[in-house]
């Protein structure tokens, strides 16, 4: 329930979350009630409907906290932020999606919205390149879908261009996405390694391509400091330097 609540932009009734959940409509609402008595879930006064609560926001503020990565990557964030000009986020793996785990916004006036706790696409993302292209189990597995979800024209959906791709982010060691999953919007990613050399995490700088591209790719300075902000987070992880 928790799941289907947090994964809509707005509310749900009792009787759309009996419907998705196919659940008898009493059982639905004695979890609805325990959710609400320990702040998890709230109920909109006006409409009836259900969403996530406060207390459930705490609580995964609390694992994110607790996340190795996150800490060891707070300083080195705020520092590619303010050397870009653009806005960063820290990205790991979590039930075949990107869990973006830390967000630095663009330090300017304009108007932005935390994503911390925002699931991502894997194959519409930067991060989720650089991560996906070093969990071949993973891409094994979207490679199995005859298509993958389209978020905008440039969206990679057919797994064998998918494939090449991720060959292309190994050899480089760097990942881009230029509109493909919002329309006007680019990122460059880097992967994170912990001491055994695994990737564990990404980091990436995205924004508008009018800041970001120079022609199809995201300008080279910019790759090279999210490649340099990845090599330092991973040396503080214990990382061998390369």
């Amino acid at each position: 329930m928790l799941r289907l609540l947090s994964g809509r932009s707005g509310r749900l009734s009792l009787a759309e979350l009996t419907g998705e959940l196919g659940l008898p409509k009493g059982t639905v609402y004695g979890i609805v009630r325990t959710l609400i008595s320990v702040g998890f879930v709230e109920q909109d006064p006006e409409s009836g409907k259900y969403r996530t609560g406060a207390a459930l926001l705490h609580l995964g503020s609390s694992y994110l906290d607790g996340n190795e990565l996150r800490a060891r990557a707070l300083n080195w964030s705020d520092w590619l932020a303010a050397r870009t000009n653009e806005s960063v986020r820290l990205g790991t793996l979590h039930d075949g999606q990107v869990l973006v785990v830390h967000h630095v916004f663009r330090p300017d006036n304009s108007p932005q919205v935390l994503e911390v706790g925002a699931l991502l696409p894997v194959h519409a993302t930067a991060m989720g390149k650089v991560l996906l292209a070093h969990h071949p189990y993973l891409a094994d597995e979207l490679g199995n879908n005859d298509a993958l979800p389209r978020f905008t024209t440039s969206t990679i959906t057919d797994p064998g261009l998918l494939t090449l791709e991720l060959e292309r982010v190994r050899e480089q060691g760097w990942a881009s996405e230029v509109q493909e999953l919002i329309d006007g919007e680019a990122s460059c990613a880097a992967p994170i390694r912990d001491r055994r050399g695994i990737i564990v995490g990404a980091i990436a700088i995205s924004g508008p391509i009018d800041r970001l591209c120079e022609g199809s790719e995201p300008h080279s300075k910019l790759i090279a400091a999210v490649r340099e902000g990845a090599r330092t987070i991973s040396r503080d992880l214990g990382a061998v330097p390369w």
